[in-house]
């Protein structure tokens, strides 16, 4: 069997033509092709809701495919944008919601909103990712997590930022040789903690942030050797977040619907 970090460095050793073999797969490239042929037609948000293609395409590309029931939610996410610090999605801890305005400011832009590469390529680019990851963790958890970790490791500022996504807290915990019961605790504490243990400017550094990731690897690989972990517990089912209650009542406070 391979071993965690094995994996992880097959895919990352040539990370571009790991990309190419998702984008080439069948069910993969019709998915892309449609969206890139459509997406530059649609001039509002209830044009883009409308076409369930390129609204599904746009979430999982995201990591928010298990988010896409919640039209209503990710309508007012969309509504309100992000120019205001009191805009719906910048009040939420989860940053997936203010990368997916970014990518479709329909707010700030208007119908020009899908003319930028941001909302054509670079949504593509985040699909083939997105979706490397997923198949990675469908063999290993382990690979899927460090792949995420490594993506999103510039993004980290602080150990509040780490333990706001319940995958970065797994990769952490498992590096640092944390006990589960150690999420139970009061958070300040354990931002405290992780911050005496590991400097998190260090994850601006590709070479830090890898060396930190051979570390994870390695536990992980000690932990789980005949991988019959639960991705769900990290994961959810498909998206890279579970959801966490409070994002759930959130939801429920909105009617759901609206397309």
């Amino acid at each position: 069997m391979t071993t965690t970090y094995a994996s992880y460095q097959l895919i990352t050793r040539d990370l571009t033509g790991s990309l190419e073999r998702v984008a080439k797969a069948p069910d993969v490239s019709r998915e892309t092709e449609y969206y890139l042929s459509k997406i530059g037609d649609v001039k509002s948000i209830d044009d883009f809701m409308a076409d369930t293609r390129l609204y599904n395409y746009a979430l999982k590309a995201h990591g928010l495919e298990d988010m896409a029931y919640a039209k209503a939610f990710v309508r007012k996410v969309l509504t309100e944008g992000i120019a205001d610090k009191e805009a719906f999605a910048n009040r939420l801890a989860d940053s997936r919601y203010s990368e997916l305005v970014k990518s479709l400011n329909f707010a700030e832009q208007g119908a020009a909103a899908t003319a930028f590469t941001r909302a054509q390529q670079g949504v593509v680019d985040k699909y083939m990712r997105q979706t490397l990851e997923e198949q990675a963790g469908a063999d290993n958890t382990g690979v899927r997590l460090a792949l995420y970790f490594e993506r999103t490791a510039p993004n980290i500022s602080s150990a509040m930022d780490i333990l706001a996504d319940d995958a970065l807290s797994q990769v952490v915990r498992t590096a640092l040789g944390l006990p589960d019961e150690f999420a139970a605790s009061d958070v300040d504490k354990q931002a405290a903690t992780i911050g005496r243990m590991i400097d998190v400017k260090d994850f601006q550094d590709p070479e830090k942030t890898g060396l930190f990731l051979e570390r994870f690897t390695a536990m992980w690989e000690l932990q789980h050797p005949s991988e019959n972990y639960d991705p769900l517990a990290v994961f959810g089912s498909s998206s890279g977040y579970g959801i966490s209650p409070d994002l759930l009542i959130s939801i429920n406070s909105l009617k759901l619907g609206g397309s």
